[in-house]
């Protein structure tokens, strides 16, 4: 891996492999990185037939593509959980960041997570639900939130477009461990509510809606104490998304080993 300071900077942009290269997000990662002189998608990886903007060779094998470049900063991976799970260890192998927005790791029989854990031994790895600066805002204010209204009921909805595979989205799960984290209190996630399903206490109402063509809405509602409080956010397409993970991979080169979040990086 070649040395850099951390914004491109130091050997020119920072030089990118981008996997899942022809799905949603690959294309947007393809396209953002077009109108950046920080970054370079050098090489793309994907499993099913397609063109990327970027002026890059489509393989479908991450080592091979770590191999026949020379110089390779790091990894930004949209894939799926067996496929993170894989490229985490070959990115290791080659002593090359990682950065991944797969969403649905967690319980998963690839073991994902354990493969991130893994490949953090000797490179950085960076995994983020999602690289929206706003949502990262938007944590901050749902943690405060959630430490200043003790007792307040907490319901957390997202709506995502209908082709989205996992429910609810990773973000959403975000949002409630962050909630979770300031209040203990709340150790029951009651997923939608049907037939007689008075509210307990203890929960904290989770919800996934899927309609249309809608990037990403999250809100986070407390209602109490005769007042309610929402907080959203709401994307207005994925390259809000496609720039924060450049913006990722960007300040992840060069670092040492170890787990990041994208809050450490902004």
């Amino acid at each position: 891996m070649a040395a850099t300071d951390g914004d491109g900077d130091a050997d020119g942009p920072v030089r990118l492999v981008v996997t899942g290269a022809t799905g949603r997000m690959g294309e947007e990662l393809s396209d953002a990185a077009g109108d950046r002189e920080d970054v370079l998608v050098v090489a793309a990886v994907s499993r099913t037939p397609g063109s990327v903007a970027a002026e890059a060779a489509v393989g479908t094998h991450l080592d091979a593509a770590l191999a026949d470049e020379d110089h390779v900063d790091a990894v930004v991976d949209f894939t799926a959980p067996e496929a993170t799970a894989e490229y985490a260890g070959i990115a290791a192998e080659h002593g090359i960041a990682f950065v991944t927005g797969t969403t649905g790791l967690e319980g998963h029989d690839a073991d994902p997570l354990g493969a991130l854990d893994a490949a953090a031994e000797s490179v950085p790895v960076l995994h983020a639900s999602n690289f929206s600066r706003g949502i990262a805002a938007l944590r901050r204010a749902i943690r405060e939130a959630a430490t200043s209204l003790p007792g307040y009921d907490v319901e957390v909805t997202e709506t995502h477009h209908n082709g989205k595979r996992d429910a609810p989205s990773g973000t959403a799960l975000t949002l409630v461990e962050d909630i979770e984290a300031e209040r203990p209190d709340l150790t029951e996630r009651q997923h939608g509510r049907e037939g007689e399903a008075p509210r307990d206490d203890t929960e904290i109402g989770v919800h996934a809606r899927r309609a249309g063509d809608v990037t990403g809405e999250h809100e986070v509602l407390f209602a109490g104490n005769r007042e309610t409080l929402s907080l959203s956010h709401s994307a207005g397409d994925r390259g809000v998304f496609a720039e924060g993970a450049l913006d990722a991979a960007a300040a992840l080169a060069g670092r040492d080993a170890g787990r990041y979040t994208f809050t450490d990086l902004l």
